[in-house]
């Protein structure tokens, strides 16, 4: 009996069958089967090119999607079964990850929860918002009862793995055209689930146009969904409070957002309100505000009134709407006044504007930067451009400005110097005196700039004619490598002159000693002797936020009582709640996500894990072992973009796993003479320009004007003495 059956099923709509079945046949796996109840014949013919890789299960066309799963659940043989549309599509390595999950699982479970992406006809890899709730259930057990806010997760039957002996129990109540009813039926009558908060399906929405038209009795539908769903938990308080909860959010929706026709409308409002009364809970409290407003109408049954508030609302908003446009007319108007003004002033050779990472404070290149300025050139006075919440964390003495205060525009428009490691605003006027450099934060691994374009996921908001105008306004562009430099001139085209000096953040891996390491690891507690392993993931865009890929408890637990874990979540999510809240105070696991500079935690680190995060180019510089942990490189590679193979040029060994990444950290594999050669190759490539003295060049040749002849040249990287290792500093 294979451990999973991957059930496809329905007609090759717009040929997207042929594709899914290539990623399955492109990686198949042993213990893994794939079934296919091909509906049609274009279907059944491309099912037939994939034989042996896969069963074909031929069915007449008009055949049902419900009919279609059921008879592909006849035939297969698997533990588990997950039903996947022939219009959907699978992200690769995707079902191997789903399979290493379902070993870990007992019987007792009867569904294991996915994340997934979505796609329409004109963008592709777009994220759920499904990422948070996965990750809130974790790795655990959970009867629904005790975790009722997972029925909120998007309703797709494709991100359900189920349990073949609770299918074949429940047959009956999942056969459904209704695919959200069969979603959402599953949880409810599930004993237990369980979750992998990782992308492992592909829902691609269909143009509306090349589908049939909606009629009103799939609209009515809707309400004897959830009046059918309610019945199997009436007798759950809190699993039939949220969907109760769920019910009345997507009738009001629909109502709203569903164009219907006016008799239809009134009709659909009828039903819903009969069942929002009807089944509404004991105790039950309407939310405050216009929400509850909308719930008490709809209650009251009151269409009229119901109507009558909605173009109230309509026509407060668009009065709101207008009064904001103006103050924002005036407040442009009044502003733009005084940056005009001020751009009459002379240029000050003696003031320069740092900003880094969106405003966020004194980081990463500008920093390192403004200290050798200082230092070398004392004359020329900083400003750093800081928002006001952010403010209050500068180092005292820093002169910094707000953004959008009468200040901040005069200082934009005077200063002689512009130093940024994004983006200075659209509007900024480069003055043909006035000099910006663009010090950028990061050795691009990820496809940047232009190069985004054909990347849907990565591209969503940006603007590339604004990014251009931007570039456009560059003087210096810096650069830490060759490889960085020919990918900026891709990315960023323009003509900006690079800077081939190295990254001034990363001077400090030469210049710190053994008592700078002892001091950074003392204030992060970390005693001496106990090996500290950095943990640093990069963002992806196809999350909704940030969901570690890691068991970090199970991890740190196999790693054992002398390994301390440094867990650094990307900036990115900065504001959002931490998933690891509940891991901070066990001593062994370390949230280091707002501790910065970020120099600091690789300086005290003996190790880092990373997985497709620039770090790794820049802890390549201290010459420690680097491990990557690359559990979705494939679909990365797909939605992101890169510019090289990760997984052949890596900087030491490649964990796929999390059982891989804990054999490599219980052994020596992490530090072996194997991984010393591939670091080695990493860093001649990657830290080529870094040799502890950019920042010095940086301030000669931009600041002072030298030329280039006379600015210290690069060390080779096999001359360079990286700072002390931990051990060495003890």
């Amino acid at each position: 009996m294979p451990e999973l059956s991957v059930v496809v099923h329905g007609p090759n709509t717009q040929d997207h069958l042929t594709g899914l079945l290539d990623s399955l046949a492109a990686r198949p796996l042993p213990d893994t089967e794939v079934v296919v109840a091909a509906v049609g014949d274009w279907a059944r013919e491309t099912a037939g090119r994939h034989t042996p890789h896969v069963q074909v299960l031929p069915l007449p066309d008009g055949t049902s999607g419900a009919a279609a799963r059921t008879a592909g659940a006849a035939r297969a043989t698997g533990r588990w079964l997950h039903f996947v549309n022939a219009k959907d599509g699978l992200p690769p390595d995707s079902t191997r990850t789903v399979a290493e999950r379902l070993a870990e699982l007992a019987d007792t479970v009867d569904v294991l929860l996915l994340d997934h992406l979505r796609s329409t006809w004109r963008s592709s890899g777009l994220p759920s918002a499904d990422g948070p709730l996965l990750a809130r259930a974790g790795r655990a057990e959970l009867a629904l009862d005790d975790a009722a806010y997972l029925l909120r997760l998007t309703p797709l039957l494709g991100t359900r793995v189920l349990r073949a002996g609770f299918w074949r129990a429940h047959e009956e109540q999942l056969t459904t055209d209704d695919e959200p009813h069969a979603a959402l039926a599953a949880l409810l009558l599930a004993d237990r689930v369980a979750a992998l908060p990782h992308i492992a399906h592909e829902d691609r929405r269909l143009r509306s146009a090349t589908l049939p038209p909606v009629t009103p009795e799939q609209r009515y539908a809707l309400v004897d969904r959830y009046e059918s769903l309610l019945d199997l938990a009436r007798d759950r308080p809190a699993v039939y409070t949220v969907l109760y909860e769920i019910m009345v959010r997507d009738c009001l929706r629909t109502f709203t957002r569903g164009g219907m026709p006016e008799d239809v409308a009134r009709e659909f409002f009828h039903r819903a309100s009969v069942a929002a009364l009807r089944r509404r809970p004991d105790g039950h409290r309407r939310p405050a505000g216009p929400e509850g407003i909308r719930r008490s109408l709809l209650e009251e049954g009151a269409y009229g009134k119901y109507r009558a508030f909605q173009t109230a609302n309509r026509a407060r908003r668009a009065v709101r709407s207008t009064v904001r446009a103006g103050r924002r007319r005036l407040g442009a108007q009044v502003r733009d006044q005084q940056y005009r003004s001020a751009l009459r002033r002379p240029v000050d050779p003696r003031l320069a504007v740092f900003a880094a990472y969106w405003n966020r404070g004194v980081a990463c290149n500008p920093a390192a930067i403004a200290a050798k300025l200082a230092e070398l050139a004392p004359h020329i006075h900083p400003v750093w451009v800081v928002t006001a919440e952010n403010a209050a964390l500068l180092p005292p003495g820093t002169d910094h400005v707000v953004p959008g205060t009468r200040r901040y525009w005069e200082t934009l428009a005077t200063a002689a110097y512009l130093v940024n490691n994004v983006n200075f605003p659209n509007d900024l006027v480069k003055r043909p005196d006035a000099v910006h450099l663009q010090t950028h934060h990061g050795t691009p691994l990820k496809r940047m700039g232009v190069d985004q374009m054909p990347f849907p996921a990565a591209a969503q908001g940006l603007n590339f004619a604004a990014l251009l105008e931007r570039v456009d306004k560059w003087d210096y562009s810096l650069s830490a490598n060759s490889h960085t430099t020919r990918m900026w001139e891709t990315a960023y085209p323009s003509r900006y002159m690079s800077l081939d000096y190295g990254y001034p953040r990363n001077d400090v891996y030469y210049t710190a000693g053994a008592d700078d390491i002892r001091a950074v690891r003392a204030r992060l507690g970390i005693a001496p002797g106990r090996r500290a392993v950095l943990y640093a993931p990069t963002h992806r865009d196809y999350e909704a936020g940030w969901t570690p890929r890691l068991d970090l408890a199970a991890l740190a637990d196999r790693l054992g009582e002398d390994t301390v874990l440094l867990v650094r979540g990307h900036y990115f999510y900065a504001g959002s709640a931490s998933p690891l809240t509940g891991l901070r105070r066990s001593g062994r696991i370390v949230d280091v996500s707002s501790y910065d500079p970020v120099e600091e935690l690789c300086l005290a680190a003996d190790a880092l894990v990373t997985d497709y995060s620039s770090i790794m180019f820049d802890y390549a510089n201290l010459d420690r072992p680097i491990v990557v942990h690359a559990d979705d490189w494939e679909t990365y590679r797909t939605t992101r973009g890169v510019y090289f193979d990760l997984m052949a040029e890596a900087p030491g060994p490649v964990a796929r796993t999390q059982d891989e990444l804990t054999g490599i950290l219980t052994t020596d594999a992490w530090r072996d003479d194997s991984a010393a050669k591939e670091r080695a190759a990493f860093r001649r490539r990657f830290c080529e320009y870094d040799d502890g003295r950019a920042a010095e060049r940086v301030v000669r040749r931009v600041f002072l004007g030298q030329d280039e002849a006379s600015l210290p040249p690069v060390i080779p990287v096999g001359e360079r003495t990286p700072a002390p290792a931990p051990q060495e500093a003890v």
